[in-house]
């Protein structure tokens, strides 16, 4: 008989995250692929996507949660004109990070008994970049930063959801934060609208871009598509994303080294546009 002492179950819900995107899943479906990741794409309201992982690189490549869907977020924002949230959990904190554009992506941690540990401004700011009621919403947001011993880090996730229901977000019913990752990735497949979303090469890739744009009314603000606006776009994308990309690889930081790539593949694709389809 062994003597091994048995092993302490872990004290939190497993390591997972959730992608929301305020754009339909057509818009999303292209930047998603350039990170490389299989996902599964659905709708999550009349003006939002939502992105499920379909791995777990957080697992297996050293970095934590947080730092992964963090690294995502920015990635899929500075290539699109639209905001990216990432809601992230694991055994001892869960928070969120939302990016938008070129700013410094900005998010909040709860530990897992739900005790605040941000920056109240945080809040304030994240109101502010999704054109939040600054009465109401910021009224709401200000009470997930105080303590309260009823609530644990996922109830403070559902919370901050509610709170986005007045922005347009409704997530499929079984997309909850906090249940593990299998769960979600059972309740995404089988939700009609889903699609998956994998790595397919460059050109297919390039192809579902181009592709957007054609069908997109913000065609000529995107990156790739050849307009004097997106020229100075797709320059300004790969003068930052060379930086980025080498303080990844310095650090050894897959999520933000997925960001200076994403970087410089749309802007590489914004400044070769017009060799790639002559214009008319």
């Amino acid at each position: 008989m062994s003597t091994e002492a048995p092993r302490p179950a872990p004290s939190g819900p497993a390591p997972g995250a959730l992608l929301l995107c305020r754009a339909q899943p057509e818009s999303v479906a292209p930047a998603a692929h350039l990170l490389r990741e299989p996902m599964l794409l659905t709708g999550a309201g009349e003006a939002w996507s939502v992105l499920v992982p379909e791995g777990k690189p957080w697992l297996h490549g050293g970095e934590p949660v947080d730092r992964v869907v963090t690294g995502w977020a920015t990635a899929l924002a500075v290539g699109a004109p639209w905001p990216v949230l990432a809601l992230w959990w694991d055994a001892d904190r869960a928070g969120y990070t939302l990016a938008a554009g070129f700013r410094r992506p900005v998010g909040y941690v709860w530990l897992t008994n739900g005790t605040p540990a941000g920056e109240d401004e945080a809040m304030r700011t994240f109101a502010a970049r999704l054109g939040l009621d600054p009465v109401l919403d910021v009224q709401s947001l200000n009470e997930l930063t105080k303590p309260d011993p009823s609530a644990d880090a996922r109830s403070r996730l559902r919370a901050l959801l509610a709170v986005l229901t007045r922005a347009g977000v409704t997530l499929p019913a079984g997309l909850t934060p906090g249940e593990p990752a299998d769960r979600l990735r059972e309740v995404a497949r089988a939700h009609p609208d889903t699609r998956p979303v994998e790595w397919q090469g460059w050109r297919e890739t390039v192809r579902a871009e181009l592709d957007a744009v054609d069908a997109s009314p913000l065609g000529p603000w995107l990156p790739w598509s050849g307009t004097p606006r997106s020229r100075a776009l797709a320059l300004a994308q790969v003068t930052a994303g060379i930086p980025l990309t080498l303080w990844g690889l310095r650090h050894r930081s897959g999520g933000w080294l997925t960001a200076g790539a994403l970087l410089l593949a749309h802007g590489a694709l914004g400044l070769t546009y017009e060799l790639i389809r002559p214009r008319d």
